[in-house]
C-alpha cells in the first residue's frame, strides 16, 4: 500500500517570514516618525497587519496538529477563527487613525524627507517579495501557505505604490501626494481587513466555509449508491483550515457497513477538503427522525 509523504513543515518559513517582516516593520515606522511621512508610517500599519496574519496562519498551521482534548473535545483550532477576527477589527481601527490624520495633512501638508521615503519603501519592496518566495513551494499543497505568498505578494505592490509617490514628490515638490497615497493604501487594507472580517465572523458563527458549495455536497451525497435522501446536513470551520460535518443519510437496504463510510469520508476530505465526517446511517422506516421534524 502506498502512502503519500505529508509536505515539508512550514515552521521555517513562517518563523523566517515573521522575523523578516517585524524587523522591517521597525524599520519603516521609525523613518516615517522621523521624516514625517504618513505614507510610511500607513504602509508600516499595514506590514504589522502582515506579521499579525503569518502569525496567525502559523498558529493555525501549529494547532492544526494538535490532536483534541477531554476538555477541548475537537483541539483549540477555533482559536484560529477567534484571533482572525480580533487582528482584523485591531486593522479597521488602526485605519482609521491613519486616515483621520492623512485628511487633516491635505489641508494642511508637511514636508517629508522623500529621498529617505522612497529607499525604504524600495528595501519593503524586497523584504516583501523575499517573504512571498518563501512560500513558493509549498503554496501548491497548502492553503495558509497559498493565502501568505499571495498576501506578501499583494503588499511588494503597495510597496512600490510608496515608492513612486515619493518620486513624485522629489520631482514635482508635491507634499499633498504623501498623505493621498496613504489614503490610498488605507483603501487597499479596509477591503482586505472587510473581507477578513466578513470571512472571520461567518466562520464563528458556524457559517458553511466560503469554498465549499453545500447544495452540491447534498447533491453529491445522495448521489451515493443506496442513499435515498440526505437531511440535518451541517457544515462549519473547525479551524481557518479545518472543516467538519454531519448529515444523516437515508438507505432502506441497511446499513452499508464500514467500507462505504470509510469510502465517502475519504471522498469528502479529496472532494470538498472537509476534515472531520459524521455520517449517521437511517432506514427510514420508523417514525421521522427527531432533528427533521425539529427542523421543519
Amino acid at each position: 500500500m502506498s502512502h503519500a509523504h505529508a509536505p515539508p513543515p512550514l515552521d521555517a518559513a513562517f518563523r523566517w517570514a515573521v522575523i523578516l517582516n517585524a524587523a522591517y516593520v521597525v524599520l519603516e515606522a521609525g523613518a516615517g516618525l522621523v521624516t514625517g511621512s504618513l505614507a510610511l508610517l500607513a504602509d508600516a500599519a499595514h506590514n504589522l497587519t502582515d506579521v499579525g496574519g503569518l502569525l496567525i496562519a502559523w498558529g493555525a498551521a501549529v494547532l492544526a496538529r494538535r490532536r483534541g482534548s477531554a476538555r477541548f473535545t475537537y483541539g483549540l483550532g477555533r482559536g484560529t477563527i477567534l484571533a482572525a477576527l480580533a487582528n482584523a477589527i485591531a486593522i479597521l481601527v488602526g485605519v482609521g487613525a491613519v486616515v483621520w490624520e492623512a485628511v487633516r495633512r491635505l489641508g494642511e501638508p508637511v514636508d517629508v524627507a522623500a529621498g529617505t521615503v522612497l529607499a525604504v519603501a524600495a528595501l519593503g519592496i524586497a523584504v516583501n517579495a523575499g517573504t512571498a518566495l518563501l512560500f513558493r513551494r509549498q503554496r501548491a499543497h497548502d492553503l495558509n501557505a497559498a493565502g501568505a505568498f499571495l498576501h506578501m505578494l499583494a503588499d511588494a505592490a503597495v510597496s512600490l505604490a510608496v515608492v513612486v509617490a515619493a518620486a513624485v514628490v522629489l520631482a514635482t515638490g508635491w507634499a499633498w501626494v504623501d498623505p493621498l497615497v496613504a489614503l490610498a493604501v488605507s483603501l487597499v487594507i479596509t477591503v482586505a481587513a472587510y473581507d477578513l472580517l466578513r470571512r472571520a465572523l461567518r466562520l464563528s458563527l458556524d457559517g458553511v466555509p466560503e469554498e465549499i458549495d453545500r447544495a452540491a455536497l447534498r447533491a453529491w451525497l445522495l448521489a451515493r449508491p443506496g442513499v435515498r435522501d440526505v437531511h440535518d446536513l451541517h457544515v462549519w470551520a473547525l479551524s481557518t483550515t479545518r472543516t467538519a460535518l454531519t448529515a444523516h443519510l437515508v438507505m432502506p437496504d441497511g446499513h452499508p457497513g464500514d467500507a462505504f463510510l470509510d469510502e465517502i469520508t475519504a471522498e469528502l476530505g479529496d472532494r470538498f477538503g472537509i476534515a472531520h465526517a459524521t455520517l449517521q446511517i437511517e432506514l427510514g422506516n420508523g417514525p421521522t427522525c427527531r432533528l427533521d421534524r425539529a427542523a421543519a
